[in-house]
């Protein structure tokens, strides 16, 4: 294992968002389709952290937290982007070693194919700064086995502070954080579904796309309709998510929107971009879409009372759908405008190879791809809106 450094670097802010992804710089090849690209901002950290970054928005973004490990061979242009998003992220430069490269393919039907370059530096617990093992979200990729070991880490190093008289001042350190797990695509496999079922109770949030779901259940894909859709669902709730049960299946479904589940509410909601008339669409490429949409959705889950929350709750106050959904999830109604976040934040991801750009205009607005992030939210929720009151049944359930 690499060495461990996390030191006592304090930010400005409090941290409210961590993700223990790597930062990957990516080599693509379209297979024919376009030309292939290279030194492209990739792996799961930088999206994640975009999602978050765009939902904490220009007065927060010091309170998105990552390490990104730089090496010899590090391009200062992708430097540049980084720092335009003023984030609070720990450059850590070794160069002795060659920046995480991977070499992405693309081959018919959206098979993708996966290869690192260069050896990987994994991110430990134990790297975390004081600040951010104080963070109030964390986000992780990653087998289940080290799911539960970062979660039992960062714990005990959380407690361990605590007691030396370390933790920072605000009201939320003494309390448990948020924990956001992305299964690791090639081991969602039957022979891992103890696991997968052992990491499940201790997040708060577990999310495969609906292909990883049914890999991990011996099958090609999940879909709702099914009986065997239906049952993994219902297994994996009766298992618990969450040390209380409360926790949630966010189920990413691409073009599809996502699907959220939990013991006594499901909630559908239909991805950003819908193909127009013509069948054309806004989505360039898809990768990170789904790293972004679990970032906005941790920042989400602890930033309800702000902006971007007040934008959704204004826009819905007369939809019997939303009151109905906000009445069940209770102290967990948080959920709803971190979805719709999250939706929103996939939608910018897919618009470009890459990150989505970001510009500030001469009013100090920030735009990102040309547009504002609480532009869209308004955007979206005034669409759901709609389609709430038309089709209730199809977006809510209560059981």
């Amino acid at each position: 294992m690499a060495g461990c450094h996390g030191g006592s670097t304090s930010s400005d802010n409090d941290v409210e968002f961590c993700t223990l992804g790597m930062f990957i710089l990516d080599d693509i090849d379209f297979g024919g389709t376009r030309p292939d690209v290279k030194n492209i901002i990739g792996g799961a950290a930088s999206f994640a952290v975009i999602g978050a970054r765009l939902v904490a928005g220009k007065d927060h973004s010091r309170s998105v937290s990552w390490i990104v490990d730089v090496g010899s061979d590090f391009p200062s242009p992708v430097l540049d982007v980084i720092n335009t998003w003023d984030t609070g992220c720990v450059i850590r430069e070794d160069k002795s070693r060659l920046t995480t490269r991977a070499w992405n393919g693309y081959g018919p039907n959206e098979k993708r194919d996966f290869k690192y370059l260069t050896p990987k530096l994994r991110l430990e617990p134990c790297m975390l700064s004081d600040s951010q093992v104080f963070s109030r979200t964390f986000h992780m990729v990653c087998s289940a086995g080290r799911c539960v070991s970062i979660v039992q880490n960062i714990l005990q190093r959380r407690e361990e502070l605590q007691r030396e008289g370390k933790a920072p001042p605000s009201s939320h350190a003494s309390g448990r954080p948020f924990f956001v797990w992305e299964p690791v695509p090639d081991l969602c496999t039957p022979e891992e579904q103890e696991r997968f079922f052992a990491a499940n109770r201790i997040v708060d949030v577990v999310s495969p796309n609906e292909l990883e779901l049914g890999m991990m259940f011996g099958q090609p894909g999940w879909d709702e309709e099914s009986d065997f859709g239906k049952a993994i669902v219902r297994r994996i709730l009766d298992s618990g998510i969450g040390p209380n049960g409360t926790g949630h299946l966010v189920i990413r479904a691409g073009k599809d929107g996502s699907y959220t589940f939990s013991r006594g509410h499901r909630i559908w909601l239909p991805a950003y971009h819908q193909p127009d008339f013509s069948g054309a669409t806004a989505v360039v490429d898809p990768t990170g879409a789904g790293n972004s949409f679990l970032g906005a959705l941790a920042q989400g889950m602890v930033t309800a009372d702000r902006f971007p929350a007040k934008i959704v709750s204004s826009e819905l106050a007369e939809s019997a759908v939303w009151k109905r959904s906000l009445e069940v999830l209770g102290e967990r109604s948080y959920m709803l405008s971190s979805l719709i976040f999250a939706t929103v934040a996939a939608g910018f991801v897919v618009e470009q190879i890459g990150v989505p750009h970001l510009s500030t205009t001469r009013y100090e607005k920030e735009l990102w791809n040309g547009t504002e992030f609480t532009e869209r939210v308004r955007l979206y929720t005034q669409r759901l809106y709609r389609t709430f009151e038309k089709t209730p049944q199809k977006h809510l359930q209560i059981n």
